[in-house]
Formats: C-alpha cells, structure tokens, sequence
C-alpha cells in the first residue's frame, strides 16, 4: 500500500508545484551558505505591503490622526481618520506614509508620517512556499534575511518519508528572465546539523521536497 501511494503523493506534488511556478528552465546547481542566521523578525525596507498586513500610523504632533492596528482589508485598502479608502496593497511602508502626508495635507500643515508594519501576511510575491514531504505545507510571508532552516522550522521540518537531500528550491531570476532549479541538502541540515546546507532566501522562493522511493 505504501509503494502505491508514494507516487501519486509525488505526482501531486509536481502538478502543484507546476501550478505555483512553471517548469524551471535551467538548474542553477546548489545555492552558498548562508553566511549568518536570520536575526531579524520585521520585513526589510523595499517590504511590498500585502492585504492583512497590520500597520501603525504615527503623525508626528497630531495623536488623534494616528492609528495602531489598523489591518489592509482585502480589496488592499485601508481607512485611518481623515483618509478614507486609501490603497495600501503593493507599497512599500515609505511610500504608503508619503501618500497618506500628500491627502492630510489638505487639512493640516506639513505633517510628519510614518508607517510600520507591525504585523505582516505579504503579497503572493513576498511569500516563501514549501510543498511536499513536509509536516504542514505553506506559504509563509518572506522576512528580511529569512533562510532554508528559518523556512524549515515555520512548516514543522521533514515528514517521515521525506527524500530531504533531494529537494529543490525553484527562483525566478530576473536579470536571466526565467526560472532556475538548485538543490537543497535538507537531510543533511535538519538531521546532521550541516550548516553549509542552510542557504539565503529570497522573496516568491518555492521549495519543493520528494517523498522517498524506498
């Protein structure tokens, strides 16, 4: 029964990775070592803000035009006092809080703003996925400096049956215009504590992990 379920496992799990990425047109070989492990929690300075990303609106000098948790709702929008319907959805934090100064300042002179994201979902681009033989397949919001491990211990590691050092990590290389293929040594990290198996993310990354043959 095992024999005869592994390869259907395995087959859905490539349809659902051709539907997330495409066939990658090259193999880019095995990715360097992260040189460091990921510290920080919040997104980098170019973070595009996705819909459900929670954020803080500070106005310097004018508290009752600030706002904390304020989430993006779905259709990408958000409304703080004075500012109705803005659209939030593929910014970044700086140019977010320039457009909320641009409308405020109808009403007042010169006003300060900043926006943080204090709590953040991500666009689809902004997401790292992991398919396969793992605990809990998911797509989860890319952080600043996030590596292989850091994605790992998000979806719960290896399933039982997984073929870790055959996995793969799929990446749309923008100066080439095409997908490429590396390979990713999970066994050899999660199980003998390789740390030259753990290698940098970034942004829209798909790793896909076989189950076993055997």
């Amino acid at each position: 029964m095992l024999k005869s379920r592994i390869p259907a496992m395995f087959a859905s799990c490539a349809v659902a990775a051709l539907a997330l990425t495409g066939c990658a047109s090259t193999t880019g070989g095995q990715l360097p070592p992260a040189s460091f492990v990921a510290m920080q929690e919040g997104p980098g300075e170019d973070y595009v803000i996705g819909p459900l990303d929670e954020l803080t609106i500070n106005v310097w000098r004018n508290p009752e035009l600030s706002a904390q948790k304020i989430q993006v709702r779905p259709d990408g929008r958000i409304t703080t006092p004075l500012v109705n319907d803005m659209p939030a959805v593929g910014k970044t934090p700086a140019m977010l809080a320039e457009d909320i100064r641009l409308q405020l300042s109808q009403y007042i002179e010169d006003p300060l703003v900043s926006v943080i994201v204090t709590n953040f979902a991500g666009t689809f681009s902004q997401q790292v996925r992991i398919i396969g033989a793992t605990e809990k397949p998911a797509s989860i919001p890319y952080r600043a400096n996030m590596t292989v491990l850091d994605a790992m211990i998000a979806v719960g590691g290896l399933s039982e049956y997984a073929s870790g050092n055959k996995a793969k990590l799929i990446r749309f290389d923008k100066q080439a215009g095409r997908q490429k293929e590396y390979r990713l040594l999970l066994g050899d990290l999660l199980k003998k504590g390789d740390s030259k198996a753990n290698v940098m993310l970034q942004p829209g990354d798909v790793i896909i992990i076989p189950e076993s043959m055997f």
